[in-house]
């Protein structure tokens, strides 16, 4: 009876959206109400930063029934959201019932016969992301999309694969089978004390939060060593607020896209309601605070229960930290792309600390953050070698060219495509073991 009167009063009280992109001079504003329950924010924190709006401002409050949301955003460019189609697709995602009647759990997961979703996890090590790719390119799969994140010498990525002969979703068990039993091999390497999981779907998930959920099931906030450098490393604290009985999250760092998202799904996740908030990233450092009480009730009752949240959310801002020189890759979109371009990569000693990768219309739109393996400055000869190579209207360098004076720095945690490895075979495919 209790869920079907919440049904009832939410079907009376349908989300108010409003826009306006009067009252602020540099940002437009978003006013989300709605009938109050767990898990609402982050869906409206998903809609927006699936958008690639940067969050200038955010006015969050959830105490009691109701849940109101106000956030100013702008584009990539810092510049108002005037786009109508854009605009009308804000109003429909975010005003519509049907939007926020799907249970937390299925956020962002739908049934899909365009692709298959392979999700692995696994621990860090020279050349990994170029045999995986490898392996599905031997296997006659072409990947569509692909998001790698490296953190405390585990990697995790979820990929979006399709059959090369079909161009839909692998369907066939013993084909998902033997892609499941090589990944997995080549995964586990041979380090054999180490954990490696592979999961094959044809879902659809939301990619970045189940990385985020993959990496914080596989604990990689329990580092040993800092994985963040010293000027990037957040500031989070957590404090009690007796009188309301709530806990208070405060945390300062670098401001990057999509950090708000970050932190509110990792909160989620962990299974804490931020009844309270405020956020403010106007300038080149972002500051969060949050008041929130764990879902049964109780704000943190203990100071290990502390230190898992601080630990959690640095964790969880760091694994998007993009260190390195930034690579944009655009060209058609061919079977074995992916494999070929991480092969040259590796030949030439460069570390990759984050990917993304996207297919559009036929076209591969990847984003690549390289360094040197050795954490030597990137040789500017060898990134126009491999310009030469890939084409250099293909790649093109975003930011500022690798400075030869800088002194090295070694960076152990970041090494997922790795430089070692100067083969020019994509992997030994007669040392991959079979499952008993």
């Amino acid at each position: 009876m209790d869920d079907e009167y919440e049904k009832f009063i939410r079907r009376m009280n349908p989300p108010r959206v409003v826009i306006d992109n009067e009252s602020c001079k540099n940002a437009t504003i978003i006013q989300v109400d709605s009938v109050n329950r767990h898990g609402i924010l982050l869906e409206v924190v998903q809609v927006l930063t699936d958008l690639n709006f940067i969050f200038t401002k955010a006015y969050i409050s959830s105490d009691g029934g109701w849940f109101m949301d106000v956030f100013n955003v702008t584009d990539q460019d810092g510049n108002k959201i005037t786009d109508e189609e854009v605009l009308d697709y804000i109003q429909k995602s975010l005003g519509s019932e049907t939007s926020f009647t799907a249970s937390l759990d299925s956020i962002g997961v739908t049934s899909s016969t365009d692709h298959t979703v392979i999700e692995l996890i696994g621990s860090d090590r020279p050349g990994l992301l170029s045999e995986l790719c490898a392996v599905l390119t031997h296997l006659k799969c072409n990947v569509l999309n692909c998001e790698v994140w490296t953190h405390n010498t585990r990697a995790a990525s979820v990929m979006q694969v399709t059959d090369e002969e079909s161009g839909l979703a692998v369907t066939d068990p013993e084909k998902l089978s033997v892609i499941k039993k090589m990944l997995c091999n080549v995964l586990k390497g041979s380090c054999k004390g180490n954990e490696a999981k592979t999961v094959v779907s044809c879902g659809v998930t939301h990619t970045d939060r189940r990385l985020h959920q993959m990496m914080f099931a596989d604990r990689d906030y329990e580092r040993a060593q800092e994985s963040c450098s010293e000027s990037q490393k957040p500031d989070v604290k957590v404090v009690n607020w007796y009188d309301k009985d709530y806990s208070v999250v405060t945390i300062r760092c670098k401001d990057r896209p999509k950090l708000l998202f970050d932190t509110i799904c990792t909160l989620t996740d962990m299974e804490y309601v931020v009844f309270h908030g405020n956020v403010d990233a106007e300038g080149s450092e972002a500051y969060q605070e949050y008041c929130i009480r764990h879902t049964d009730g109780f704000p943190v009752n203990s100071e290990a229960e502390r230190e898992r949240v601080i630990q959690c959310l640095e964790a969880a801002i760091e694994r998007r930290v993009s260190e390195g020189l930034k690579l944009e890759l655009c060209t058609t979109d061919r079977v074995g792309l992916l494999s070929d371009v991480t092969r040259i990569f590796r030949e030439n000693s460069l570390t990759v600390t984050r990917a993304e990768v996207a297919t559009r219309g036929g076209k591969a739109m990847n984003t690549f953050y390289v360094g040197d393996a050795s954490g030597y400055p990137i040789d500017p000869r060898i990134i126009d070698s491999i310009r030469k190579e890939i084409g250099q209207t293909i790649l093109k360098v975003k930011g500022n060219t690798p400075d030869l004076s800088q002194n090295p720095q070694e960076s152990p945690n970041r090494f997922l495509f790795g430089g070692l490895f100067k083969s020019k075979s994509f992997c030994n495919f007669g040392i991959v073991k079979s499952y008993s």
